[in-house]
């Protein structure tokens, strides 16, 4: 049956793995493209990037952190339910480099998107530097999967108990001071990730793109949601992105706009668990 979720998996605390049935999808599907889902008829629209896909199996691979009411609905599905609504491949494919020398950021639950343009560059040719980070070794996932695409692959937590203790932007700068040098670095995460490590690489003169995950509704540019200012004009993650030129993008703007709704996103998920108590 179509979006009927085939595997799951738990990667780590709150975050998990699914295989859904979408032959429509997995045929047309792009590298850094995302899909929009509902997980029933009165959901809330999750954008959710595609880690991987397969056209002969007609299926996609998500992976999401339960963080609110939706995603924690979502992570309550098991294989053999199916989810009410799935529709993309939506935005613009990455542009992945051919025979470059490429680094590769991505931290928590951001870090499975990172595999994916990883393995895809890797797959072009690229040498690949991967730094993958999280709070605790506890919240590390794909590291099996990177080193298997990974040319070097450095592991950054926050309280050393995997890898180098710090952050991912100070590992990068001390590559950089080093003299190590990339023709690109790609990154994904939080906001404040991303703008560190533009601001790092922009004094090296290195190219950098993000993947911005913006605030979506209906994710074809319509509603203006995801708008993010990005070299002094107005564009839309969901058709002008996800990717964009990390030192071009208003990283003070967009974090003020993902964070805008924070409060009523806590209320909503007391709502639920209340909800899921009484009943």
């Amino acid at each position: 049956m179509e979006n009927e979720i085939i595997f799951k998996e738990e990667l780590a605390p709150e975050v998990k793995l699914i295989k859904v049935r979408a032959p429509l999808i997995a045929r047309k599907a792009k590298t850094g493209q995302f899909v929009i889902l509902r997980v029933n008829e009165d959901g809330e629209r999750i954008p959710l990037t595609l880690i991987d896909w397969d056209p002969k199996d007609g299926t996609i691979t998500l992976v999401f952190k339960e963080a609110g009411a939706s995603t924690k609905e979502l992570g309550n599905l098991e294989v053999g339910d199916v989810i009410h609504d799935l529709v993309g491949p939506l935005g613009k494919p990455s542009e992945i480099p051919l025979h470059s020398k490429v680094c590769v950021i991505g931290r928590g639950v951001a870090i499975a998107a990172a595999y994916e343009r990883a393995k895809k560059m890797k797959e072009a040719g690229n040498n690949v530097t991967a730094i993958i980070s999280a709070r605790t070794a506890e919240q590390l996932i794909f590291k099996d999967q990177f080193r298997k695409v990974s040319d070097k692959l450095y592991i950054v937590t926050d309280d050393g108990s995997d890898g180098v203790k710090g952050y991912a932007n100070d590992l990068l700068r001390s590559l950089l001071e080093s003299g190590e040098r990339f023709d690109l670095v790609y990154a994904v995460g939080a906001a404040t990730l991303m703008k560190s490590i533009s601001e790092t690489t922009k004094p090296h003169k290195i190219k950098t793109i993000v993947s911005l995950n913006s605030l979506m509704v209906d994710g074809t540019g319509m509603c203006g949601c995801c708008r993010v200012t990005v070299a002094g004009k107005p564009m839309f993650t969901c058709v002008d992105g996800p990717d964009f030129d990390a030192h071009l993008v208003d990283f003070d703007e967009f974090r003020a706009r993902i964070h805008m709704y924070n409060e009523e996103e806590k209320l909503v998920l007391k709502i639920a668990e209340e909800c899921r108590c009484r009943s």
